[in-house]
């Protein structure tokens, strides 16, 4: 894939699905030390296979170039958004914020869910504060060393 690429058609959002799996991993890869920690995979891996409750792509030109999920919890009255990624060739493009938009969207009309919580890490937690979340708690290496769970709250 190509930085710059600016012959992009608009990029669609679509539920995931099993063949994206390679993609996808390539895509955490491809991300991997600067945001998720290699030893995250087999976890990512598993997550595809048996994790997934709401997982979407978002793709250009019908090739997946990001991903990111939603699951539940207390009986799905919190949302909790998962797993987020956006190939390197196109970060920097609004495409993770149309992504999370679209899943906090979905949530808000939810009349059930009371909550939206993201678990990242002390690497993305400015992104999410900037959307619109608000740190709650810090536990030091809880992805891997050196890589800290920061939960936070959606609080717009």
């Amino acid at each position: 894939m190509d930085k710059g690429y600016t012959n992009m058609s608009q990029p669609t959002i679509r539920p995931y699905h099993p063949k994206d799996k390679t993609a996808l991993i390539t895509i955490l890869r491809l991300n991997s030390p600067a945001y998720f920690a290699p030893e995250e995979e087999e976890g990512f891996d598993q997550y595809l296979d048996h994790g997934t409750e709401d997982y979407f792509v978002i793709c250009v030109d019908d090739v997946p170039v990001g991903c990111g999920g939603i699951n539940y919890e207390d009986e799905k009255t919190t949302g909790i958004i998962s797993w987020d990624m956006i190939h390197p060739d196109f970060q920097k493009q609004s495409l993770g914020s149309r992504l999370l938009q679209y899943r906090i969207d979905k949530l808000k009309a939810m009349p059930d869910i009371r909550k939206i919580i993201v678990r990242t890490s002390q690497l993305t937690d400015r992104y999410y504060q900037k959307m619109g979340f608000k740190l709650l708690n810090v536990v030091e290496n809880h992805w891997a060393e050196g890589y800290h769970l920061y939960l936070m709250e959606y609080s717009k």
